[in-house]
């Protein structure tokens, strides 16, 4: 039996950690005298659409708040325990057995038990949710503080479950769950209102350090509300988009955390040929579904003036879906913003425009494509219409339409979409790129797939040598890159940006993955007022 440190991705991500956090934030303004507040109120954004049940995906990224889970990251990305005090896995990586602290308790009152744990993966296995515990054979508790996991096959990146799957107590989970959370992290659930207001308390019987603050408040405002309750003095901390970040407000000062988090365009890679999914959506793009236009466009963006113009120098260019993790493969990044070189391309390859309109045609098809976006984010709309503007030299017309994600989920096969994505874990690069995954959730939406790229994700998933891993997970992006298949259009990395009370020490955060806002309580006990 043998103790893993960490998972096969975070064994390198660690070692990069400090190097990302260095300079991450500005110094706040000097403290101003005050008596610490009982409460504070935030504006985070990210309101969960199905409420706060772990089994259901509430929590994959960054912490689900009320919940603990049996693994944690520190502030460089190495996996520690939480309520788990030691674990093990097998050497055919197949059984995890994790032993857990029993100190714990629930809201409730009742005991963290082996069972509850158990309880939680078999439930999240079932329920098949965004969490993605489905290589879960079965959790068998062996022991009061002992489980095992049992899984179907070895899975290189199943470290992240236990780091992620907040744990519920079985006599109190059923479908009411999701909006009582019971749970045995550092804050109690007290009231939701859905699109107004979260209300948490302190949970004084928790087992780790007891956070500052009684009370804490989560306002669900639109982009322009928290600007203005900043200005009001009426938030104490504030997730803004880079282009809101310059702002002088009083009494706050702006921290600056480095991210996994991205944006993207995924393009259809099938044509046009009348199907559809299950669900009605049609499937295909006579555009896209021509490589040569894939990569047209991305040779035509330039990501830099992205990251300057959009992001306002917070961030950097994105050639892939993991850049700066250990496991991105450096040798896809291009030569980007030469749409002299992507009109070339396709000119070469027959599409010409004919009758000067300043769009390319082939066969009778229009280079013209719509681009869809959330409606209220403006860092994708300010993105959408940047990238429309760019490839227009190339002559391909992009009309950027904003949607409800209800609305997006109709063309999400068939025209491109802006995606938001970033994780501590290669399993999402695996959802991108794999064509077992093609059209489920969203999972790689364009309906991608590739012999040579699903035999190295496959195999980086069953390695039990995080070195192997690795490499699979590198020699995937080698034929799904920019300049070979390009089914997405990597645009920025994003850094995360927050207006943060003077008094209000943040302690050291974590390299955050997609999700600006929740991500950030992760350190949420250590938060402590200075002043």
């Amino acid at each position: 039996m043998r103790r893993p440190a960490r998972s096969t991705a975070l064994a390198a991500v660690a070692v990069l950690a400090t190097a990302l956090l260095g300079g991450c934030a500005s110094d706040p303004s000097p403290a101003t005298a005050g008596e610490k507040p009982a409460q504070l109120t935030l504006a985070l954004g990210g309101e969960p659409d199905d409420g706060f049940d772990p089994t259901l995906g509430w929590g994959r990224y960054g912490s689900p708040l009320f919940q603990s889970t049996l693994l944690q990251r520190t502030a460089d990305l190495e996996v520690t325990g939480d309520l788990a005090t030691d674990w093990e896995v097998s050497r055919d990586g197949r059984v995890w057995t994790v032993q857990i602290r029993d100190d714990a308790r629930f809201t409730d009152g009742s005991p963290v038990t082996a069972e509850d744990v158990a309880y939680t993966f078999n439930q999240a296995s079932r329920s098949g949710g965004l969490t993605d515990v489905t290589v879960l054979e079965r959790a068998e508790a062996t022991g009061p503080t002992t489980v095992e996991l049992r899984l179907r096959r070895a899975q290189s990146t199943f470290v992240n479950r236990l780091v992620s799957l907040g744990i519920v107590p079985r006599d109190a989970h059923g479908p009411a769950y999701a909006r009582q959370p019971v749970g045995s992290g550092p804050y109690t659930f007290v009231s939701w209102e859905p699109g107004q207001q979260l209300v948490v308390e302190r949970n004084d019987d928790y087992y780790g350090e007891q956070p500052d603050f009684e009370r804490l408040v989560f306002l669900f405002t639109d982009e322009d509300a928290t600007l203005a309750a900043l200005r009001s003095g009426q938030v104490d901390l504030a997730g803004v988009p880079s282009s809101m970040a310059s702002q002088d407000i009083a009494d706050m000062w702006l921290l600056t955390v480095p991210s996994l988090d991205n944006r993207a365009l995924s393009f259809p890679t099938l044509p046009d040929q009348g199907r559809t999914t299950p669900e009605g959506r049609p499937i295909g793009n006579d555009v896209t579904s021509d490589v040569v236009v894939r990569r047209a466009i991305n040779l035509a963006v330039d990501r830099e003036a992205l990251v300057a113009g959009v992001l306002d120098g917070h961030g950097s260019p994105a050639y892939g879906p993991v850049d700066e993790a250990p496991w991105f493969e450096p040798s896809t990044a291009i030569e980007d913003a030469d749409p002299e070189a992507a009109a070339t391309l396709l000119e070469q390859a027959g599409w010409t425009d004919e009758d000067g309109d300043g769009v390319r045609e082939k066969d009778g098809v229009a280079a013209e494509l719509t681009l869809h976006y959330p409606a209220g984010d403006s860092l994708r709309q300010n993105l959408a219409l940047a990238v429309a503007d760019m490839v227009d030299d190339a002559g391909i017309a992009i009309t950027a339409q904003a949607g409800s994600w209800e609305e997006i989920e109709q063309r999400l096969h068939a025209d491109p979409v802006l995606f938001g994505w970033g994780s501590h874990d290669p399993m999402e690069m695996y959802n991108h790129l794999a064509s077992s995954q093609a059209g489920i959730e969203y999972n790689n939406p364009g309906m991608y797939a590739d012999d040579e790229v699903d035999r190295h994700l496959e195999a980086a998933l069953a390695a039990t040598d995080p070195d192997v891993a690795t490499r699979h997970w590198q020699a995937a992006q080698v034929p799904s890159g920019p300049a070979a298949d390009a089914p997405w259009a990597w645009l920025v990395n994003l850094d995360h940006t927050y207006y943060v009370r003077s008094c209000l020490d943040l302690g050291e955060p974590v390299v955050e993955p997609h999700g600006h806002g929740w991500p950030l309580t992760a350190g949420i006990a250590g938060w402590r007022w200075s002043c």
